[in-house]
């Protein structure tokens, strides 16, 4: 079996029922991400997209069906979920940086108490992956002096100061004025360069066409299609995708 190809996080007949709105979020979703996967998922608001990715790190707990997560069942009781959480790398919409905190200090708190690295270590760490997106210089600033797509760009680099297996994205630019969307993006688009394992929820059609490996469409709870960024976008299948696309494009 060739290991660089395998399967990471298998999702099997995953549902998600709110009880409180009656709402069925995922209807009897199955499928897997690869190693070194981009997998995009995109579709109207309220398809379920973020309960699915939410559900991958159990933020959201599932009502019913199964992730195995790097060969453990995640949704087992007897599961350390915060100890495979460390190896989920998680970007939301709003970037959850601690405002009382320098940047150097966000992105070092985790991997000193979690991982137990030295100071020293940590901080040079993350000197490294300030550097990688150009914000080596506000290392001593506090979030609230960082616009908006330099927050999500310290946000990114802080899960990946753990050393993540996969990295999932919630909607990361959603949040951004227009002209900040393009840097956040070009620093995902050299992780998937990289070779990271990425599970990306968004809008954004541009960044799934030229960096997804494979593209899933959602609504209403369930997969309508997947496949290449050539297939889902090129030659659309399923009505629903195809009347959502023209909207979109």
């Amino acid at each position: 079996m060739d290991t660089d190809n395998r399967v990471i996080i298998t999702v099997k007949d995953l549902t998600k029922h709110f009880k409180e709105t009656g709402i069925k979020a995922l209807r009897g979703i199955t499928t897997e991400i690869r190693k070194g996967e981009v997998v995009v998922i995109i579709g109207p608001s309220g398809s379920g997209k973020s309960t699915l990715l939410r559900s991958l790190n159990l933020l959201d707990r599932p009502t019913s069906g199964t992730i195995t997560f790097e060969g453990q069942d995640i949704t087992d009781p007897s599961c350390d979920i915060n100890l495979l959480r460390q190896n989920m790398g998680m970007v939301f919409q709003h970037f959850n940086l601690f405002p009382h905190l320098t940047i150097l200090r966000n992105m070092t708190i985790a991997p000193m108490k979690l991982h137990g690295l030295p100071k020293d270590v940590a901080e040079k760490k993350a000197m490294a992956l300030l550097a990688r997106v150009g914000l080596e210089d506000r290392a001593s600033s506090y979030p609230a002096q960082l616009s908006g797509g330099q927050k999500q760009r310290i946000a990114i680099v802080r899960a990946l100061a753990m050393d993540p297996d996969v990295m999932l994205f919630d909607e990361p630019t959603s949040a951004l004025d227009p002209e900040m969307v393009g840097e956040v993006l070009d620093v995902m688009k050299d992780l998937a360069k990289d070779g990271m394992t990425m599970v990306v929820v968004t809008h954004e059609m541009g960044f799934a066409k030229e960096v997804a490996t494979r593209v899933i469409f959602m609504d209403d709870g369930v997969v309508l299609e997947e496949g290449t960024p050539d297939e889902i976008f090129g030659n659309p299948k399923n009505e629903r995708l195809q009347a959502f696309l023209a909207k979109v494009l």
